[in-house]
């Protein structure tokens, strides 16, 4: 009896259909692609319009030579191509799956005999093994082999020439594969469509945008200087010409077809476009020559109402832009003298700018002198516009100091005649004479001894401004005397050793580094030395006594400087940097507290009316600058959310600012076009102008009040000036005002601190630790200091360094004994805490989430 037989799997018939058709299609390509080969370079030349150019007769005999070359293709690739039989449908998928010893062909085979059920039951498990090795077929992806036929990659370059044929052809490509089948006998090729093009290019300097021309003619009026070009390209006749008035000017030849020409326009004429004799176009062009720029005095000019400044109102116009303006100041008495000349800036409009320049030039030569002034404002064509002159003096700086009135007197007679050297020789002996009245200081001496010999050996005419420079340090040094020399000297040894630490804070402290912390150090100890020095001298000058043994005074002691300084040096060279910082801020503590103790005395420990004017005024200064954080803040988030939509990212509809409070809901940065963005950006240069102004004001304001100006307040000046350029050319602005940000921040800690050292006491309105700087801060102990070196000191048994009763005292009546003062280190952190807040809330970039978090905690200290 005859076994049934299996039926074969689904899957093995699906692989062995799938098989078949990559076999067909491996034999079908390589005779397939010279039909296409022909077939893509018929459709090449029709696209690219060879056919167009050719005549009747010679279009129809390429078109038979493709219909033939298509022909033999066909017959040659065809000829001899068999559909794959099952058999090769197995192999190839016996060979793809990697199976052995043919398992297929077991599968499709009979056995001999069925009569046998030993040889039968052999049978059926050969075909079982047989059909476990077919579980997972594979056909694998059809390989032609057309690479190794095309070793060129000839097929390549035909794909890249059609798609090139096709972008050429454009609209014109149904209409052009139509013409290449149908040869046209007896009709006259026509020619491509005539294309003319005319355009003028305004001067570079205008800035404006090149006026397109229509072909259809008219008039236009453009800046004298403009260059008009004309492209023509297309029809049929010779070579163009382009017509200036009664000049004709032959086009340029780019090739068979196309020409161009270019002509300069300095006079407005009639300008046309002839061919054969026949006018192809004609414009009427009128030129505008460039008027030179006006300049005037916007209101007299004259001293300034706060300080030394003068001041210059001046407004301008000129019908491309201004390029600069300067102020060019001469002397009334030497109008032979090379004049002073002072750039004046220019923002936001450059044709009609305007603006208040405040020089400060009460250091300069001229200082007290009548001198002329006249503005000149200066085009990007090169020319020139002038005011009209007027004259002022400049303010002068008044001297109490009968040496230094004397110095300032002979360096105003140098500014009238340099060559009057002589009288001014004889000056300089005279006070050199009298070292009485400059206090025998062997400084003073030597300077003037070196202008006197300055303007009697060198006779460059740079000597005589040399010498006037040093006559003018020697005035200032006498009129502050040797003690604010001496604190100028201090404070700035202790901003040097501040910035060298937190440079070693940054970066791990190397062997160059320590030694450059023990260096500043040694120049702070110096420093200290000659200021306690000239402090015993004045008081001994203005009391004719030594300095009073006061604890303020004890506090200075002069052990007790080497002790501190002594360990500043050994922290420094073993890399300490937290100590130093700790030790750093005790000394400055008892610096301030020695300055206030001076400031007290020669106040006689009360505050009049006028110095509490002069407190409120500082007040309002601070809140104003607080303002300008906000302010800032705000151009900041518009600036960081323009920068966003630019990089096409989403905007927050609403944030925290960490400058102030919740901010009101803005519409979306992203939802904007360019154009709006682009105006904004205006608005915002326009605003960080009149930003930048009111800094200016302010910090005189505050040099009129404290007779100091914070340096961060100026670097604050110079970051928004930068962010205003940036805001007017389409730059990036946030890295500057970010650092603006910064600069004003520290630039109200330095106000406060300035005034804490003046007024003697806290300002209201500041955050806990800001304004009052070290003076403010508690004084911890240094470990093996004990009550040996308090009673040394004359603090005695149960008092703070700074004399003060506490809690542990018995019998003390004072009211604000249970307060706990913070130690050095904990209000050292507290500063290093702000800081860093304040650091990471200007990052713009932050989430938004973390700016809040930020805001949160600066409102805690």
């Amino acid at each position: 009896m005859q076994a049934p037989r299996d039926p074969l799997p689904r899957r093995l018939a699906r692989g062995r259909r799938l098989a078949r058709w990559a076999l067909a299609w491996e034999e079908a390509w390589p005779r397939l692609w010279p039909i296409l080969g022909v077939v893509g370079l018929f459709l090449v030349a029709a696209l690219s319009g060879l056919f167009l150019y050719l005549p009747g007769w010679l279009h129809l005999l390429v078109l038979v030579g493709f219909a033939l070359a298509l022909g033999w293709a066909a017959w040659r690739g065809l000829r001899g191509f068999v559909v794959p039989l099952t058999t090769a449908a197995d192999r190839r998928l016996e060979r793809e799956s990697g199976l052995s010893h043919r398992p297929l062909s077991t599968l499709s085979d009979r056995p001999a005999t069925d009569s046998d059920p030993m040889a039968l039951a052999l049978w059926q498990a050969h075909r079982a093994r047989a059909a476990a090795a077919v579980e997972q077929l594979k056909v694998g992806l059809p390989r032609p082999g057309l690479p190794a036929r095309d070793r060129r990659g000839l097929r390549l370059g035909l794909l890249v020439a059609l798609v090139a044929a096709l972008v050429v052809a454009g609209p014109e490509t149904s209409e052009r594969l139509r013409r290449a089948v149908q040869p046209a006998f007896g009709a006259p090729v026509p020619p491509p469509s005539l294309r003319l093009e005319a355009w003028i290019s305004p001067p570079a300097y205008t800035g404006a945008a090149p006026v397109f021309l229509p072909p259809e003619g008219g008039s236009v009026t453009v800046p004298a200087g403009s260059r008009l070009q004309v492209a023509l390209s297309g029809g049929r006749g010779g070579v163009p010409e382009l017509r200036l008035g009664e000049t004709a000017t032959p086009f340029r030849a780019l090739d068979a077809g196309s020409f161009t020409a270019e002509v300069p326009l300095d006079a407005g004429a009639r300008i046309g476009v002839r061919r054969d004799g026949q006018d192809l176009a004609h414009w009427t062009i009128a030129t505008q020559a460039d008027a030179p720029p006006r300049i005037v005095f916007a209101e007299p000019p004259g001293p300034a109402q706060r300080g030394l400044a003068i001041r210059l109102p001046w407004r301008a116009e000129d019908d491309w832009g201004l390029a600069n303006a300067r102020a060019e100041i001469t002397l009334a008495p030497r109008p032979d003298a090379p004049p002073l000349a002072l750039e004046l800036p220019i923002s936001g409009d450059s044709k009609q700018p305007r603006g208040v320049a405040q020089p400060d030039l009460s250091a300069h030569p001229w200082a007290g002198l009548p001198v002329r002034v006249r503005l000149v404002a200066r085009d990007n064509a090169g020319q020139e516009g002038h005011s009209d002159t007027a004259e002022l003096t400049l303010p002068e700086r008044r001297f109490e100091h009968p040496v230094a009135q004397r110095l300032v007197e002979l360096r105003k007679s140098l500014s009238l005649d340099p060559l009057a050297r002589r009288g001014v020789e004889r000056g300089l002996d005279e006070l050199s004479l009298r070292p009485e009245d400059f206090e025998h200081d062997l400084t003073t001496f030597m300077a003037l001894r070196s202008a006197r010999y300055h303007l009697t050996y060198d006779r460059r005419r740079e000597a005589v401004e040399e010498a006037q420079a040093l006559m003018w340090q020697t005035a200032i040094a006498l009129e502050e005397g040797r003690a604010n020399r001496t604190a100028r000297a201090l404070a700035e040894a202790r901003e040097a050793l501040r910035e060298a630490l937190a440079e070693a804070e940054r970066q791990p402290p190397d062997a160059e580094r320590r030694a450059e912390l023990e260096r500043r150090v040694q120049e702070l100890r110096e420093a200290v030395r000659q200021h306690l020095e000239a402090l015993a001298e004045q008081l001994q000058r203005e009391n004719g006594d030594t300095m009073p043994q006061d604890p303020q005074a004890r506090l200075m002691d002069p052990q007790e400087l080497d002790r501190r300084t002594q360990e500043m040096q050994d922290a420094a060279r073993e890399g300490r940097t937290q100590d130093m910082q700790q030790q750093l801020a005790e000394l400055e503590r008892m610096l301030e507290a020695l300055q206030n103790g001076q400031v007290a005395r020669r106040e006689g420990g009360n505050r009049n009316s006028q110095q509490q004017q002069r407190q409120q005024r500082g007040q309002q200064q601070m809140g104003a600058i607080q303002d300008m954080v906000q302010r800032e803040g705000q151009m900041l988030d518009r600036s960081h959310q323009r920068e966003q939509a630019e990089a096409g990212q989403p905007q927050q509809q609403q944030r925290r600012s960490p400058y102030g409070q919740q901010r009101q809901q803005q519409p979306q940065a992203g939802a904007t076009t360019p154009e709006q963005r682009a105006a904004e950006a205006q608005r915002d240069a326009r605003q960080q102008r009149a930003l930048r102004r009111a800094l200016g004001e302010l910090m005189q304001q505050f040099g009129d009040l404290t007779g100091e100006i914070p340096e961060a307040l100026g670097r604050a000046d110079q970051q928004m000036r930068q962010a205003q350029e940036a805001l007017g050319q389409g730059g990036d602005p946030t890295p500057h005002q970010q650092q603006a940000i910064r600069e004003l921040q520290e630039g109200a800690q330095q106000m406060a601190q300035t005034m804490q050292r003046q007024f003697g006491q806290g300002q209201q309105g500041q955050e806990p630790g800001e304004g009052q700087g070290e003076a403010s801060r508690g004084q911890g102990r240094e470990p093996g200091g004990g009550q040996g070196r308090d009673q040394a000191m004359g603090q005695g048994e149960g008092r703070d360094p700074l004399g003060r009763p506490t809690r542990s005292e018995p019998n003390s009546n004072d009211t604000g004994s249970d307060t706990v003062v913070p130690g050095d280190a904990e209000a050292l952190r507290t500063r290093q805490i702000q800081e860093e807040l304040r650091r990471r809330g200007a990052d713009r970039e932050r989430p938004p989430s973390e700016l809040d978090y930020i805001d949160r905690l600066l409102k805690t200290f």
